[in-house]
Parts: structure tokens; C-alpha cells; sequence
């Protein structure tokens, strides 16, 4: 009686794995470079009003936000109505043309979203908005939330 042997391949069933440390590198290195983490510490009390026709802005890295509302304080206390840019209180209205204009030079496509407690100063608000005038700054949003 004859014994039949069967013929195996000759090729490796392994899978190869030394490029795989330069392959994890390049997406680490690529989520690291496009992911952008803004936080900012809100130093103003901010209840947005509400609004029916309301536009999502598709380019946040486009976006530079102010702040205004009553300034919080220690012990949930809330003081006089102030304007946050970034992470600061601007103690000088006059200095918001500056620092928008610079920030204009940074990104000429720059959008000014304006975030604005419901019951801030109206004569606040439109201070601000005639130093946004004077930076050159005309692209300026102004942030709501959704009706229900």
C-alpha cells in the first residue's frame, strides 16, 4: 500500500511587522499636527440669547471669540460687565483695536465671533464693536443659541 504525502508551500504565513513603528509615528505625528485644542477659561458670565435662523461656522480656526458679560468673581459672586478676549480681561476697551488688528495681520480671513451675555450693557457691546471697526475687522459674527 502506498503512502501519499502532501506537498506544503513553500512561502511564510507571517504577516511583516517592521514597518509598523514608522506607520504608527506618521499618523501620531499627522493627528498631532491638525488636531487644534482650544481651551479658554470663561472669566465673564455668559448666558447666549436665542435665536431661530442661526449659520454654523465650518472653519473655527478662522474664529477669534470675545467674551462680555458681568466678570465672575469668588464665591459665585458676579461684577461689573467686562470684555474677555482669549484667556485676559481687557481693563481698556481702546486696546481691543490693537490686539484685533494684529491678530487680523496673523489671518486676513479672521472672523470675530462676538459671545455676549443676554443682559451685558448695550453701550458695552457697541463699543466694542466701533474698536472692531477701527482694527479693519468686518467679518463679525455674533453668537446665539438654538431656539427650542
Amino acid at each position: 500500500m502506498a503512502h501519499f504525502k502532501k506537498k506544503q508551500a513553500g512561502t511564510k504565513q507571517e504577516i511583516p511587522t517592521s514597518a509598523m513603528p514608522d506607520v504608527v509615528f506618521m499618523l501620531l505625528f499627522f493627528f498631532m499636527v491638525t488636531t487644534v485644542l482650544r481651551e479658554v477659561t470663561l472669566k465673564v458670565k455668559l448666558d447666549l440669547t436665542t435665536a431661530n435662523n442661526i449659520e454654523k461656522i465650518e472653519e473655527k480656526r478662522l474664529v477669534s471669540y470675545i467674551y462680555m458679560g458681568p466678570e465672575r468673581l469668588e464665591n459665585n459672586q458676579f461684577g461689573e460687565d467686562k470684555v474677555q478676549i482669549d484667556d485676559s480681561i481687557v481693563e481698556d476697551i481702546g486696546a481691543i483695536r490693537n490686539l484685533m488688528y494684529d491678530k487680523l495681520l496673523e489671518e486676513p480671513k479672521l472672523i470675530v465671533s462676538l459671545r455676549v451675555d443676554e443682559n451685558s450693557e448695550f453701550g458695552l457691546l457697541t463699543d466694542v464693536q466701533k474698536e472692531l471697526q477701527q482694527a479693519g475687522t468686518f467679518r463679525i459674527n455674533y453668537s446665539t443659541k438654538r431656539e427650542d
